[in-house]
């Protein structure tokens, strides 16, 4: 059986986690050091919305160099990452707008991510909960018009964005929270998660 490692049941227990496994677990919402580092050290957090919004402000706060970090984690727009750890599951949930979608939409979208990567130098990054493939081809196709400074506040957005809602995953708050079977704080019994 492989190895997946659980999440930390709700605020409570990841507040009160050890500095290293802290950031090894803000890891799995924004793949940037930095990120772990600045939000684990800002603990402890009052609400669940306190470190979403906290996540999100760090996100928009990185230097271009951890942005870069944070994309390379990543896998393009209709590509599946492999594997079975959490971020790799979050991320194919999050792209299942591409699921079942016309041969010629996914053409479109591995041409648009080619020609991303070769005009900006990065993985084409978009929030993609909730979107279908045909909105993310779009957007993507507008967003080659950017120049580089737009794109990359676009880009930073579109990561605090994902990283607010994979920080109510990890809290078991948001879509697609902690994993079943995953046994909760004492103090967060009956609960899935802090204040919303």
């Amino acid at each position: 059986m492989p190895h997946v490692t659980p999440a930390p049941a709700g605020l409570a227990a990841l507040n009160a986690l050890p500095a290293p496994e802290a950031r090894r677990e803000l890891l799995a919402c924004c793949a940037s050091a930095a990120f772990a580092d600045r939000v684990a050290a800002a603990r402890p957090y009052a609400s669940a919305d306190d470190l979403a919004d906290t996540a999100a402000a760090t996100v928009r706060a990185l230097t271009w160099p951890d942005v870069l970090e944070a994309l390379a984690a990543h896998p393009r727009i209709g590509e599946r990452k492999p594997g079975t750890d959490r971020e790799s599951a979050w991320s194919r949930r999050e792209q299942s707008g591409t699921d079942g979608a016309d041969a010629r939409v996914l053409a479109g979208l591995a041409d648009g991510n080619a020609a991303y990567e070769r005009r900006f130098g990065h993985v084409y990054l978009i929030c993609a909960t909730g979107l279908s493939a045909e909105e993310m081809l779009a957007r993507l196709t507008a967003r080659l018009g950017n120049d580089e400074e737009t794109e990359r506040a676009v880009v930073r957005e579109e990561l605090a964005r994902i990283t607010r809602l994979r920080v109510g995953k990890l809290l078991g708050t948001g879509p697609g929270g902690a994993p079943r079977g995953v046994q909760r704080a004492a103090g967060d019994a009956g609960r899935t998660g802090e204040a919303r």
